[in-house]
């Protein structure tokens, strides 16, 4: 969702005059859009505006301005942690980009932050003008969470679950697709509780899936991120139904232990995600699914953690995003003794990082000798000119692929022969046509 934001501020920007520059040394204006979801995304900013620095020492003139969940969560803390910054402005604030940087660019400080309201949907005006989406392209269709996980900033700075209305986003996805995207990305921080609160005209979140499969020129549909308790077997059965719904879920499990869970207020045990993946499992046998993984919760013991691990087993992720646990300011689980040390919590997420590199190792090998559709994204010219290829398969696996005297284009569909799995991504061939 940041970089759908990021992308939504460069477009307002262009619209008034603002264009991207390569050269930093030459820029007008410097936009970082910001994390706060752990403790080192948020350490990294700081870092990143000491490298910038001299900038401003070389050119007075040049607005800085930091966007995204660290503005919402630190305030005005950060105009004094940061004495360089001319403006913050929070996430649910980026329609407001051009005043707030017009503002700033007059000298004078600028704080563009929500205040959350309790109305639940929201709107992205739809702007006219030509526009490059490239091959994949993200469409936000819900923001906030209504969840409060106990180790989770998100509420405290994107608010509360608010749908856009279906209309608005179908419309949004037919110019995206008349530009020339192939892929379309629904985005949220719970994307499958779409429509659960106050559209003017209800719409559930599998109804308006097939609503934009039928979009026509739209060659591959996915979403992210979705939330256990608000897969619907409706939703299921949308994975069979819908052909060019893409054939990956992810779905954060964060642990394996009942307790830790509990601790972690998800609202489900260990067996009832896994029953969840068999109904699905059932829907699509070949699904694949990938997950978010903590480990070293706060009181985490040694026998919770391998629990952790025997459901990774179990359920074979071909992916996980895994983190060391960090307190969050304001989350209740900041308050909660943290008597995991460091050296613990290092140790538990290399074997989590070796167990799904394993996974995802064997996982992979099913492609080796098959041949796959692959949605190309991108194009490089490496060595005597060869064209290197990158795209996705519709299990959402990274594909890397050569072609001789081919015309591939990002954005065509291409038919790949897989020869190894390499890391995290599947290498190959093209394949006759």
């Amino acid at each position: 969702m940041n970089v759908a934001d990021s992308d939504r501020m460069e477009l307002l920007l262009s619209q008034s005059g603002y264009a991207r520059t390569q050269d930093k040394e030459r820029a007008d204006l410097v936009l970082v859009n910001t994390c706060s979801i752990r403790d080192k995304a948020e350490q990294k900013v700081y870092s990143l505006f000491g490298g910038l620095r001299p900038l401003k020492a070389n050119n007075p003139e040049v607005v800085f301005g930091l966007a995204g969940c660290l503005a919402q969560q630190e305030k005005n803390k950060l105009l004094k942690r940061i004495p360089e910054l001319d403006f913050i402005i929070g996430p649910d604030c980026i329609e407001e980009i051009v005043p707030t940087v017009r503002q700033a660019a007059e000298k004078n400080k600028a704080v563009t932050l929500a205040e959350f309201d309790r109305e639940n949907t929201y709107s992205i005006p739809l702007i006219d003008g030509p526009r490059n989406p490239g091959a994949s392209a993200f469409v936000n269709i819900i923001k906030g969470c209504d969840k409060f996980c106990s180790f989770c900033v998100v509420p405290f700075t994107r608010g509360r679950e608010k749908s856009r209305a279906a209309d608005e986003i179908l419309e949004e996805i037919r110019q995206l697709v008349a530009m020339g995207a192939r892929e379309i990305i629904l985005l949220g921080q719970n994307v499958n509780a779409y429509g659960k609160h106050g559209l003017q005209k209800p719409v559930a979140f599998h109804e308006l899936l097939y609503r934009v499969a039928e979009i026509p020129g739209l060659m591959r549909l996915r979403f992210t991120t979705s939330y256990p308790r608000d897969v619907t077997p409706e939703m299921a059965r949308a994975y069979r139904d819908i052909d060019l719904l893409a054939n990956h879920l992810h779905l954060p499990v964060q642990s394996g232990n009942d307790r830790v869970l509990d601790l972690m207020r998800r609202g489900h045990t260990a067996d009832e995600y896994c029953r969840l993946i068999d109904h699905l499992r059932s829907e699509v046998p070949d699904i694949e699914l990938s997950t978010d993984i903590i480990v070293g919760f706060p009181d985490e013991s040694d026998s919770e953690f391998a629990d952790t691990l025997k459901l990774m087993e179990k359920i074979r992720f071909s992916n996980s995003f895994m983190f060391s646990y960090s307190a969050r300011p304001g989350t209740p689980a900041a308050s909660f003794p943290d008597t995991v040390s460091g050296p613990v919590k290092k140790e538990r997420l290399q074997r989590t990082i070796q167990l799904q590199d394993r996974l995802t190792r064997e996982n992979g090998q099913r492609f080796v000798g098959q041949i796959v559709e692959v949605l190309v994204e991108s194009l490089k010219f490496g060595a005597e000119l060869e064209v290197e290829y990158k795209g996705r398969n519709p299990e959402y696996w990274r594909v890397t692929f050569t072609a001789e005297n081919s015309r591939v284009q990002p954005g065509d569909m291409a038919r790949v022969k897989v020869e190894e799995v390499r890391g995290h991504a599947l290498r190959g061939k093209l394949a006759v046509q």
